[in-house]
């Protein structure tokens, strides 16, 4: 057999390897990446990747600005999008149980150019997510440490750099995000040392974070009052997605991206001891608890404040002060779970990230070195310690805006060609043995492929042109060296 396996047929950017090979590959790596992950551990990942500050932060201006109460229907509206794409994600994960998720995916079903494509763009939702959250972490941490009398000086704890659309780049006074850093090297770490003891923290900070969750609700649920649920969905402004139903839609756009990070789990397929039944659990799994979380945390909020006053970066710190001076000690709880919640985003994203980079490099599309797996921590080592140092280098020097605007793009992307690739591979291949099946093709598959194509449509022109930017690096990479390196054209040139 061939390294790759490729489709003879298949020639230039186009060029594929076919499902054999990589089922062929599947079990030759059992010998490599230590397996230690079941479900219950992929699906506390997955929670891990999802509850970020995203439910502390966007609830309250999204219901303010747009929804109202009927906030509520828009996380249900922006799970079912997420949902469409994990379900393909899940048949692909279950058939292909390698760790390159919707890039190793596009390879199969649409050629070597989209896969380098879909893997540039994953290194987009993967690289830049994790150190826009980095940034935000250390924002809380900075605000957590001067409640306690610990003041960080400004310049060690945020970027050097700012920039606004109107006036562009310009210097802030500070030298670098120290805590930022500290957290990306800390996380980097605990992947790099092995599968197992990241695996480990994240459930701890998993726990913490739905504890804190819990014990807001706890508290809260007796102070809802049922008049600011009403009415649920107030009437339109005369501008579309302000407020109304075209609100509540609006409303689900923007809650959509707290609901990113499922798919890293299909990085994650070499190391779980059994990918085809336990990867689809773990995705959709922590997608349905990620979302009842999202409704109740919601409608205690919305019960206990009125969204009309929720307009703030800090909405659920509204309602527990509106609680009365007797729970101010949960501000403290507020902020150790976004904290926790941070801190599990950044670990998944990096783990996703270094998986997808070994992967590339497997395929010869990255060097080789990248690929190398380590004999002591049965993990990939020199992938997992060049993530992280990038990784540090931009949330330590670049502002949370800059590194958040391309995360949504490239998720977006990647589920968008997924969803596609499904109906491809159906129609291609429809007698392959599928462990999980997408239910109702080509409905699901043709419905999330429209809906993220409409969602990528409707991101502003800056971020299409900063995407645009992005691409054109990653195809210079590509034709500058990976064609050159690429082992499914070798392949193909030897049997000439």
């Amino acid at each position: 057999m061939t390294p790759t396996g490729c489709m003879a047929k298949e020639k230039g950017l186009f060029v594929k390897k076919t499902i054999k090979s990589l089922l062929d590959e599947a079990q030759e790596s059992r010998h490599g990446m230590k397996r230690s992950l079941g479900a219950v551990t992929l699906t506390a990942m997955g929670i891990g990747a999802i509850i970020g500050a995203g439910i502390f932060v966007l609830t309250g201006p999204a219901a303010a600005e747009y929804a109202g109460p009927g906030i509520l229907l828009s996380f249900v509206f922006a799970a079912i999008i997420c949902v469409f794409a994990a379900l393909c994600y899940a048949e692909f994960a279950s058939l292909i149980p390698i760790s390159g998720s919707a890039y190793t995916y596009a390879y199969a079903t649409m050629g070597e150019f989209t896969a380098w494509i879909i893997g540039w763009g994953l290194t987009m939702e993967y690289l830049f997510s994790a150190s826009t959250v980095a940034v935000g972490w250390s924002a809380y941490f900075v605000s957590l440490l001067r409640d306690m009398g610990i003041v960080i000086p400004a310049k060690f704890a945020a970027a050097p750099m700012s920039y606004e659309l109107s006036t562009g780049w310009a210097m802030t006074g500070s030298m670098v995000n120290i805590p930022a850093m500290l957290i990306v090297a800390l996380i980097g770490t605990l992947v790099a040392v092995g599968i197992r003891a990241a695996a480990s923290f994240n459930n701890l900070m998993v726990i913490i974070k739905l504890g804190a969750i819990a014990l807001f609700v706890a508290c809260g649920v007796a102070y809802v009052n049922m008049d600011n649920l009403t009415p649920f969905i107030p009437a339109n402004t005369g501008t579309f997605g302000e407020f109304g139903f075209s609100g509540v839609l609006r409303g689900a756009g923007v809650i959509f991206f707290a609901f990113i990070g499922f798919d890293a789990l299909s990085t994650m397929a070499q190391e779980c001891r059994n990918p085809q039944k336990h990867l689809p659990i773990g995705m959709i799994g922590s997608l349905g608890i990620s979302t009842l979380v999202y409704i109740v945390i919601g409608f205690v909020l919305l019960g206990v404040v009125s969204y009309t006053a929720l307009n703030v970066p800090d909405p659920i710190t509204v309602a527990v002060n509106a609680l009365g001076p007797s729970f101010v000690w949960l501000r403290f709880v507020i902020k150790l779970a976004i904290l926790a919640g941070l801190t599990s985003v950044v670990l998944v994203m990096i783990l996703g990230q270094s998986r997808i980079f070994y992967t590339m490099s497997k395929d010869g599309l990255l060097p080789k070195p990248i690929a190398k797996i380590n004999d002591k921590f049965q993990t990939p080592f020199l992938s997992t310690i060049m993530v992280t140092v990038v990784c540090m280098l931009l949330a330590g020097i670049f502002p949370v805006g800059i590194l958040g605007q391309l995360t949504c793009m490239g998720a977006l992307l990647a589920f968008a060609i997924v969803c596609f690739g499904i109906l491809v591979l159906r129609y291609k291949q429809p007698t392959l043995h599928r462990p999980f099946k997408t239910p109702f093709v080509p409905w699901i598959p043709l419905a999330g492929t429209l809906v993220c194509v409409i969602q990528m449509i409707m991101l502003p022109g800056v971020t299409w042109f900063q995407f645009l930017i992005w691409m054109f690096i990653g195809c210079v990479i590509y034709f500058g060296y990976s064609v050159k390196h690429s082992k499914a054209r070798l392949a193909l040139v030897k049997k000439k």
